[in-house]
């Protein structure tokens, strides 16, 4: 919550109603942007129960919260949905209009949270948004998600920290953007006159290989690639070294490999624009941030 130019931090948890409805009591505020939930897909197979009662149920949660509070009129939510909840892809591009096909037990759960966030807006005329975020990136994403993978490592095979990188499906497409971008678009869905879904994306898609070719531009480090499929390899030109492989370990039981988002509805109605970061600058604050941190690791490595 931000009082006074300040933020205060409450502790809660998406799994404990009480909490939930203790902070809100408290706050009693007018905006609510829930992005909390268990966001890891490859991790919702290994834990697929507590994904399913945070992510799904605690949407819930906040909404029988703000209705028993009385806020329903005074507070609008943010839902932030998933790219994932097109799963096995209908078509391409996906928009508001495309079928739903989860492809993991975080999209399943992501789509109950989708539909009860619809259903208290028909059912009790509550202002509540869903944005379907297609992939937003940045220097802050967690290091287990693969595009963070990717620049981390590209920095300390740059400073000599890392040999190789081993990655999962390196044909798979993505629509990646700015996640500051995103969350711009998130507040302007809850300026909006009136409550609707819209799809988040730049309408531009890229390989996993892409971006990791970029991410290792970025760092002058030149590749060549070899194989295909599970055995696509890339080799440093000047040394031969190899820097990047496939290992069939990071692959998913059900693999998402084709989404692209059609941002038009968000674009026209609420004025946003996607590409205020380009892919490319993307790519390149993430890559020049895990640089500095690689050099940092190796000068606290040499002391």
């Amino acid at each position: 919550m931000i009082r006074d130019h300040q933020v205060i931090l409450y502790y809660g948890d998406l799994s404990d109603s009480s909490s939930i409805v203790r902070i809100l009591a408290e706050c009693r505020p007018d905006e609510i942007y829930n992005l909390g939930a268990q966001s890891h897909v490859a991790i919702s197979f290994e834990a697929p129960e507590y994904c399913g009662d945070v992510a799904a149920l605690g949407v819930l949660r906040i909404l029988e919260a703000v209705r028993m509070l009385g806020m329903d009129k005074t507070c609008r939510i943010y839902q932030a949905s998933t790219s994932e909840l097109y799963g096995r892809v209908q078509e391409v591009p996906q928009d508001e209009e495309t079928p739903f096909h989860p492809y993991s037990p975080y999209a399943v759960a992501k789509q109950y949270g989708f539909w009860i966030v619809k259903e208290y807006r028909e059912a009790y005329g509550m202002f509540c948004c869903n944005g379907i975020l297609f992939n937003h990136e940045s220097e802050r994403r967690g290091e287990n998600f693969v595009t963070r993978k990717i620049t981390l490592a590209a920095g300390r095979i740059a400073e000599g920290l890392q040999t190789h990188l081993e990655l999962g499906n390196m044909d798979a497409k993505r629509d990646w953007g700015y996640a500051k971008d995103y969350v711009e678009c998130m507040w302007l869905m809850l300026q909006n006159d009136r409550p609707q879904d819209f799809v988040i994306a730049t309408g531009v898609q890229h390989t996993v290989q892409d971006f990791t070719e970029r991410a290792f531009n970025v760092n002058g480090i030149q590749r060549v690639w070899k194989g295909s499929g599970i055995h696509k390899k890339g080799y440093d030109t000047s040394s031969g070294r190899m820097l990047v492989c496939v290992n069939p370990q990071w692959f998913r039981p059900t693999d998402v490999v084709n989404l692209l988002g059609n941002p038009s509805k968000a674009k026209r109605e609420l004025g946003w624009n996607p590409m205020k970061t380009s892919y490319e600058e993307l790519i390149r604050i993430m890559a020049v941030h895990d640089r500095e941190l690689a050099k940092r690791e190796k000068a606290g490595s040499s002391i």
